[in-house]
């Protein structure tokens, strides 16, 4: 099995599970080993008070980017730390694309980094995920 295999398996395992993910509305774009690409059409139900994209929407699909990236080699892998730094608003209409990219992994811990932009590449957040593996594996190899 290549990477890229693993990963799409590595995906398709955790997504028939995250329903937190599908309620929000995101989608798979794309995945590879120690990255992983979702996208998010803000609707009216996405906004808060000010009429923007709620901050706790651009986390949560930030935070997936984050989570299918670093679950891609098939080894259960949590979120041990994140912090997000917000940009621009992202507004109702917009779709919004996560892109994770691992910056490092050393043992059991990685380190990567989302950008969120909308359809004009307008750069809306930035993420920045640490991660825990632990027991376990998302398939049987």
């Amino acid at each position: 099995m290549t990477p890229k295999q693993r990963a799409e398996r590595s995906a398709e395992a955790m997504w028939s599970s995250d329903m937190a993910s599908a309620w929000f509305g995101m989608t798979i774009d794309e995945v590879d080993e120690g990255r992983a690409t979702l996208s998010l059409t803000i609707e009216p139900h996405h906004a808060n008070g000010h009429g923007i994209c709620h901050g706790g929407v651009t986390f949560a699909l930030a935070d997936s980017a984050f989570a299918f990236a670093c679950n891609s080699r098939n080894q259960s892998t949590v979120a041990q730390h994140n912090m997000i730094s917000y940009i621009a608003p992202g507004r109702v209409g917009d779709c919004l694309t996560a892109r994770a990219e691992e910056v490092t992994l050393n043992g059991r811990s990685g380190i990567y980094d989302v950008r969120i932009t909308n359809q004009d590449d307008k750069l809306i957040a930035e993420m920045r995920g640490f991660s825990r593996a632990v027991h376990g594996t998302l398939f049987d190899e």
